[in-house]
């Protein structure tokens, strides 16, 4: 019997993860982390078990008690835990908070990704699990970008690119060549609400990879959720760093885009 761990975040990519690992015949063992993996995650994989975000030692047990050696993690787990919720980290979990250099996205996960291996526990890359996934390059649309949302798309890239390197964010909002909202501790959605707003309609939304992304963890991500922020705002052009960002409920996407006369583009330069 092939198996393999699944730490579960927030979002829809655990169960499109876990579907995907099930069909290349592996079982599925997931550690659902509350109060953010989704309810139904259950009905996706072959067995569960809850566990807070907050309890690092349980978290790990539990993988071991299933015997894994193979995991994948997937699904967001917001940073902004760390500053405003209620959640109390068991004793690992201080440790390996006290251990970070610093508390960036890449410090944390490959802090993280270091303690289970010290456990016998290797993270394996999403991308794996998510061929069918990844946006191609091109448009996915059936309303193309103006000549000048394209301008902005390939203004948008160099900024996302760079604040991707910096470790801040991996999603930009602009207008008029100009930047209306970088992504930061908030989220992608949060980020297009907020510069949608301060752009007054007509926004290009973009979001990349990191330079040095590493498939294991924080590969961007958009789904349904992103659309909704854009229709909220009346943003008109989605452009993803084409193959390697995912798009979750590919077909739902393009059909609602349409309706909303919004553009879906893998792009890259």
């Amino acid at each position: 019997m092939k198996k393999i761990g699944l730490i579960a975040g927030t979002g829809e990519l655990p169960k499109a993860i876990s579907s995907e690992a099930r069909a290349q015949g592996y079982t599925v063992f997931a550690v659902a982390l509350e109060p953010l993996a989704d309810s139904t995650l259950s009905s996706y994989v072959d067995e569960i078990t809850w566990v807070n975000v907050g309890k690092l030692g349980k978290i790990i047990d539990c993988l071991k008690g299933y015997h894994i050696h193979e995991a994948l993690m997937a699904g967001k787990v917001p940073k902004s835990l760390l500053y405003k919720s209620k959640i109390v980290p068991d004793l690992r979990a201080v440790k390996f908070l006290f251990s970070l250099k610093n508390r960036s996205d890449d410090s944390i996960l490959l802090a993280l990704a270091k303690e289970l291996e010290k456990e016998g526990i290797h993270l394996l890359n999403i991308t794996s699990f998510s061929s069918n996934l990844t946006i191609s390059q091109g448009v996915l649309t059936e309303r193309s970008p103006t000549e000048d949302e394209w301008k902005d798309i390939a203004f948008g890239w160099k900024i996302a690119r760079e604040i991707g390197r910096l470790d801040i964010g991996q999603t930009v909002v602009v207008k008029n060549q100009a930047v209306m909202a970088v992504e930061a501790i908030e989220g992608t959605d949060e980020a297009i609400k907020r510069g949608g707003k301060l752009a007054g309609k007509e926004a290009v939304v973009v979001k990349v990879s990191k330079p040095d992304q590493d498939m294991r963890f924080d590969v961007p991500v958009v789904g349904l959720d992103t659309l909704e922020a854009m229709i909220e705002v009346g943003a008109r052009v989605l452009a993803l760093e084409a193959e390697k960002c995912l798009i979750l409920n590919k077909d739902k996407m393009i059909e609602e885009s349409k309706k909303a006369g919004i553009s879906i583009v893998g792009y890259s330069e």
